[in-house]
């Protein structure tokens, strides 16, 4: 006697990596890591430099102390030069991911929405045409045979 055995697990997780959506997801999160290391490149030898100019390159050292006194082992430290600096990041990868991608996507994504309308357009006009052509032909006939011949 065979048995009839479920599908195993192994070929439920390869059926899940086969989805389109996983291996788009896959390359998006590569692409994303990527990208991040450009961002992060540039947060370090432009924005930091710029904010160096007016203290130090590192925002890390931007700190507020809520204890009268802040040494290693004692008192509240605020790192707030830290979370400006994430900010910052945001801001940057944020602006580029719209100007780069986001922006020229719409763009392409509104003319090829556009030409399609147009074409759309066209076909009507060509259609509403024919059917006055046809319409034209048909009076003429009626006009040859005279108005005895003609259905009211």
């Amino acid at each position: 006697m065979s048995e009839k055995k479920d599908p195993g697990v192994w070929q439920g997780f390869k059926a899940f990596l086969m989805r389109g959506n996983v291996v788009d997801l896959a390359v998006a999160v590569v692409v994303g890591a990527a990208f991040s290391n450009i961002v992060n490149s540039v947060v370090k030898g432009v924005i930091n430099p710029v904010v160096g100019a007016i203290g130090t390159q590192d925002l890390d050292h931007y700190t507020s102390c809520l204890s009268p006194q802040c040494t290693a082992k004692e008192g509240i430290t605020i790192a707030w030069g830290s979370v400006l600096g994430a900010a910052l990041q945001f801001a940057i990868t944020a602006a580029v991911v719209y100007f780069l991608m986001v922006l020229p996507m719409a763009k392409f994504l509104a003319r090829q929405e556009a030409r399609r309308k147009e074409r759309a357009g066209t076909q009507e006009i060509i259609e509403v045409t024919e059917l006055e052509v046809l319409k034209q032909i048909r009076d003429e006939l009626v006009a040859q045979r005279g108005p005895e011949h003609s259905r009211s």
